[in-house]
């Protein structure tokens, strides 16, 4: 069974940075993709950033240039660097992984509060 574990929410100030972390353990297979997405309180879940195992990354327009995803393999673990962090972020943040296009799994999510 995967599970994920996520780490590293919290509240911060508009201008601020934080760095969020997921690491999967269990049964995983070699070629994936992680990712962070995020939910606000009324909205519907949408992509931040995706990586794949082989270091293609994705990002949102919203996060560009402000957000930076990387992975390492050795640890299955993703990582989500956000710097110059806006109100708008503010989210619960959930980790995914997915491979073959059925075997996804998500993380149970960390609450990002920025704060103008």
């Amino acid at each position: 069974q995967v599970q994920l574990v996520e780490s590293g929410g919290g509240s911060v100030q508009a201008g601020g940075s934080l760095r969020l972390s997921c690491a999967a353990s269990g049964s995983i297979f070699g070629f994936n993709t992680m990712g962070w997405y995020r939910q606000a309180l009324g909205n519907q879940r949408e992509l931040v950033a995706t990586i794949s195992s082989n270091g293609i990354t994705n990002y949102a327009d919203s996060v560009k240039g402000r957000f930076t995803i990387s992975r390492d393999n050795a640890k299955n673990t993703v990582y989500l660097e956000m710097n110059s962090l806006k109100p708008e972020d503010t989210a619960v943040y959930y980790c995914r992984l997915s491979w073959l296009v059925r075997n996804t799994y998500w993380g149970q999510g960390t609450q990002v509060t920025v704060s103008s």
